[in-house]
């Protein structure tokens, strides 16, 4: 398999600790299920910053991926009252 050529970092930083790992442990799930032939993520946490990075074969890929992750953290946010 060949490494994708296109890569975004979303970075997500919040007021402690404890917030982050909870919309962490919200999203986390979503890894591997909502990935496609075309694009993957992966998800770090350090502290009280959140990172997913996105992989695409194609911009195109790339901007769905982006959008996705960006909502699912969303969500997680503000249904963990944290936004």
């Amino acid at each position: 398999m060949t490494a994708r050529p296109h890569r975004t970092l979303l970075t997500f930083r919040y007021a402690d600790e404890e917030r982050a790992r909870r919309v962490e442990r919200s999203v986390r799930p979503e890894l591997g299920d909502i990935d496609g032939d075309r694009a993957t993520a992966t998800l770090a946490r350090d502290g009280a910053t959140l990172e997913v990075t996105v992989l695409a074969d194609d911009l195109v890929a790339l901007r769905a991926g982006c959008n996705t992750w960006a909502t699912l953290v969303g969500v997680a946010e503000a249904a963990g009252g944290i936004a």
